[in-house]
């Protein structure tokens, strides 16, 4: 049976609500207060697309040498913060991509810049010019999440019976919640307040951001998924130590 996320959970937690350059030298390694997410929120859900194939480029990202999800400890534990309001109603958290080394973020440069290499546009950008995509604010020679305390994320159904969440099977998986576009599609469709998907959908992105807000992360709006502690210990330095 599909069904909806609790409008009374929205409601709460939109009632709660008051509605960088780079200056840094890269680092090597990876500092001490750098943590593995599952360490801190053990049952967290992980797809980390650019350690695979599934992803924009459709191949997998240098320097993901295994799919772990790694960021600030601070960034981890308010991420932990928001997993434990959504436990109670049966939802949670899945992470698509966390920190990424500053030779991943490389990497997409280089695909932007082949104008060849158009074997993902049907699935992910259908309807931009993939020359458009740095103009649009899609693709950046630097990432906040080489930063260490940006993730991107959806919201996800913790259990299949008894749940009061609507549930998709979206990228082959019956957990996830119905937010409108898939994960990286490039497009307005993926903004926060597109009125391009349903009532519901637009719902889901509210909730997910509203969660964030209040643990302290803001909103890229033009990526439902994407949001960046606002007090990172790190806000200009790209590290570029592999994902392992």
């Amino acid at each position: 049976m599909r069904r909806g996320v609790p409008v009374a959970l929205i409601l709460a937690v939109v009632s709660t609500l008051v509605c960088p350059a780079w200056t840094g030298a890269d680092s090597p390694a990876r500092p001490d207060d750098f943590a593995y997410v599952d360490h801190i929120i053990p049952d967290i859900q992980v797809e980390l697309r650019y350690c695979t194939g599934n992803n924009f480029v459709g191949r997998p990202i240098d320097g993901y040498l295994k799919p772990r999800c790694i960021l600030t400890r601070r960034a981890a534990e308010a991420l932990k913060r928001v997993q434990d309001e959504l436990r109670p109603y049966g939802l949670g958290l899945k992470i698509y991509d966390a920190y990424r080394p500053q030779r991943a973020v490389d990497h997409f440069v280089r695909w932007a810049q082949d104008p060849d290499d158009a074997k993902t546009k049907h699935t992910y950008y259908p309807r931009m010019k993939k020359d458009d995509l740095f103009r649009d604010g899609y693709i950046a020679k630097r990432s906040g999440h080489s930063r260490g305390s940006t993730v991107d994320l959806a919201l996800v159904s913790l259990s299949q019976q008894g749940s009061e969440a609507e549930i998709d099977s979206q990228q082959g998986s019956e957990a996830e919640i119905d937010m409108g576009t898939p994960f990286d599609f490039f497009g307005p469709e993926s903004w926060s307040a597109s009125s391009a998907v349903s009532a519901p959908q637009r719902a889901h992105r509210l909730l997910l951001r509203a969660l964030m807000e209040k643990h302290g992360f803001k909103p890229y709006l033009k990526e439902w998924w994407h949001f960046t502690l606002t007090d990172e210990p790190y806000p200009n330095t790209y590290f570029d130590f592999p994902v392992e």
